[in-house]
């Protein structure tokens, strides 16, 4: 028991580190997917948050590379009840611990997570660190306590790509992707019906006009979509683009969307986080099983009902899961319709948005 996750309420739990072995800060988050490890970890949702897996047994299919998210490892730290440590898949490249010491993520295992994730759900999510077992846990708690929380940084920048990137897809048609740190599926989804531009978080209006496209797709993300840097700059380029282009907003996406027509955001208890999410469409009566990661939501009394109307609603506690303006051809959804990991069901939606497209 080298390791030690100590939560900011004084909480420690002690375990095996079996990623890299070095202190580590962020917010405290769990995840209820069965399998899905590589995406999760390589989701840039997961920037500056420790991810807790809920199932028990975790790294028992090891890593494949062409299963990741992004170029890299996106939350601070990991922790799992019991990771193994044999593996067995044929397209597994290296084991988990491998995975995670090769990028220097800490992890930590032999923690009690479904007591961990009762804590949080009846507290909600917490700062916590990830330190040697030899650190004193009252002068770490207390360190915790004073450190900033995660979304303070303008998480959305660190995580977005740098300069436009270019993937060729169906052609006939250009989408631009809005990157606030995107999952590599969005971009395979909008290839398979268009040529994809992705563009810096912060692009301009302007910027994204200047590639003619026939919609844009405001990308998932990290942080409080409320940040002033993001409200500076993505929100303020998506209200100069409604009327001028098709949009979808997908997770943060959809959170940006709300804001850029006055809408409010809050941060939920404990978040969404996990494959299997019941959401109901309010139009067909249909309930989905969605893949879905955030940890803020959109105030539904806040929504200008006479341009927007909810189409989707979580079952679990009734938040807004999927917004469309009443005229023009914008609409959102607060899961993640790509998947990767999770249920399929939700594809449609990408289809839905390129029948809105210009010339469809």
């Amino acid at each position: 028991m080298d390791g030690a996750l100590v939560l900011e309420d004084g909480t420690a739990v002690r375990g095996a580190f079996f990623g890299a072995r070095r202190s580590i800060f962020g917010e405290l988050v769990f995840n209820t997917n069965m399998t899905g490890y590589t995406e999760a970890l390589t989701d840039p949702s997961y920037r500056g948050q420790i991810l807790m897996m809920t199932y028990p047994l975790i790294g028992n299919y090891g890593v494949d590379p062409g299963a990741m998210e992004s170029e890299t490892i996106q939350p601070t730290g990991f922790v799992v009840k019991e990771a193994c440590a044999a593996p067995s898949h044929p397209k597994s490249a290296m084991s988990l611990a491998e995975f995670l010491r090769g990028q220097e993520t800490p992890a930590l295992e032999g923690a009690d997570t479904r007591a961990l994730t009762i804590r949080i759900r009846s507290q909600g999510t917490m700062k916590a660190a990830l330190v040697p077992a030899t650190e004193d846990i009252a002068d770490v708690a207390r360190t915790v306590r004073a450190t900033p929380h995660p979304d303070t940084r303008n998480l959305v920048a660190e995580v977005s790509a740098p300069s436009i990137q270019r993937y060729p897809g169906a052609g006939g048609r250009t989408i631009v992707v809005v990157d606030c740190g995107v999952k590599r599926n969005i971009l395979r989804e909008a290839q398979r019906y268009a040529d994809v531009v992705r563009v810096p978080y912060d692009a301009t209006a302007d910027d994204i006009l200047a590639f003619r496209p026939d919609g844009v797709i405001l990308s998932n993300g990290p942080g409080d979509p409320a940040h002033p840097n993001v409200l500076a700059t993505t929100v303020a380029a998506t209200k100069d683009l409604v009327g001028r282009v098709p949009i979808l907003g997908i997770c943060l996406g959809h959170q940006l969307l709300a804001l850029a027509f006055g809408a409010r955001t809050f941060k939920l208890k404990f978040g969404h986080r996990g494959g299997n999410q019941p959401v109901k469409d309010l139009k067909t009566g249909r309930v989905h099983i969605t893949s879905q990661n955030h940890g803020f939501a959109v105030d539904p009394d806040s929504l200008p009902s006479s341009e927007f109307e909810v189409t989707h609603r979580n079952l679990n506690d009734g938040t807004v899961e999927g917004m469309a303006h009443r005229e023009l051809p914008i609409f959102s959804v607060q899961y993640h319709p790509e998947a990767h990991p999770g249920p399929w069901d939700n594809a449609y939606i990408f289809r839905e948005f390129v029948a809105t497209l210009k010339g469809a």
